[in-house]
């Protein structure tokens, strides 16, 4: 009996044992591989439990052969910066996360290492595209000119840091949400430049804008960038009408003061010439 429990705890023991050591020995793969793109900067991203093994990434072109990213090689992170390499932008692009030994002399019994494999990505058609900024410029009573700064983005060319314009060239196009302040009412225009018009308001009155890029050849998920911040102006309505409150008061204030001092001379003109005719008969009298 005794013998017994012995085998018994010494299979247990031995079990425990064969549970740590295939733990030790298990290669982590890598999960929630997603691409992350903000103006066609491109960092592909993935998560996996910790442990003292590297990861490295290699990508393909559709229809070519993998190539390994020099700057992506045995990782200790979860993320890798591919924006330099996904050329031409407006081709579909995937890529394979590989789990390594941080080790380079570990034996893994001659299996293949865990890979994990992205969905597929098109720079060109999904990287988003973050919030403009602009300034808005009164024309006359009824028009103001929205100019639009093209965001920068992370791709250089012969010396010179791409806009987003540069890219995407006429496929850009921006929207432009306005509506009287205070008014829930909105209207929206598009227009193909970075220099945008908005006519037919209403003079006198206080309008709010709003920006946001706007790729209609794109899948409808990513055809619009984010919304800019409000940014509200002043539509001149002429010279008094633009005038603030104080100035009104001011302008009142002196046309009042000057209607008395009006009235004032008037009164005393009228009365000088009173007493005038009044003097003319008493001396006509003394004589």
């Amino acid at each position: 009996m005794a013998s017994v429990k012995i085998l018994l705890h010494l299979g247990i023991c031995l079990s425990a044992w064969s549970i740590i050591v295939a733990d030790e020995n298990l290669v982590p793969k890598a999960d929630n591989v997603k691409w992350v793109s903000l103006d066609f900067k491109t960092i592909l991203t993935w998560t996996a439990k910790p442990s003292g093994h590297t990861y490295s990434v290699l990508y393909s072109m559709e229809g070519d052969d993998w190539t390994e990213s020099p700057d992506c090689s045995r990782l200790l992170d979860f993320q890798c910066d591919l924006t330099s390499h996904l050329e031409p932008l407006d081709r579909i692009f995937s890529a394979d996360v590989q789990t390594e030994p941080a080790d380079s002399d570990y034996n893994h019994g001659g299996e293949d290492l865990p890979h994990t494999y992205s969905s597929p990505f098109n720079p060109y058609k999904e990287s988003n595209i973050s919030a403009v900024e602009f300034t808005v410029e009164a024309v006359d009573e009824r028009k103001v000119i929205v100019n639009i700064t093209d965001p920068l983005t992370s791709i250089h060319r012969r010396g010179k840091q791409l806009s987003i314009r540069d890219i995407l060239k006429n496929d850009l196009k921006y929207k432009i949400s306005y509506s009287k302040s205070g008014s829930t009412g909105k209207k929206d225009v598009t227009s193909d430049n970075s220099i945008a018009e908005v006519s037919e308001l209403d003079a006198g009155e206080s309008y709010c804008f709003m920006v946001a890029a706007f790729i209609p050849s794109r899948p409808k998920a990513t055809q619009q960038g984010a919304w800019s911040k409000q940014l509200c102006a002043f539509v001149n309505g002429g010279t008094l009408k633009g005038l603030s409150h104080g100035v009104w008061t001011g302008i009142v204030f002196i046309l009042i003061t000057v209607l008395i001092i009006i009235l004032i001379v008037a009164v005393l003109c009228c009365r000088r010439q009173r007493n005038k005719s009044l003097q003319i008969p008493q001396s006509s009298v003394a004589i």
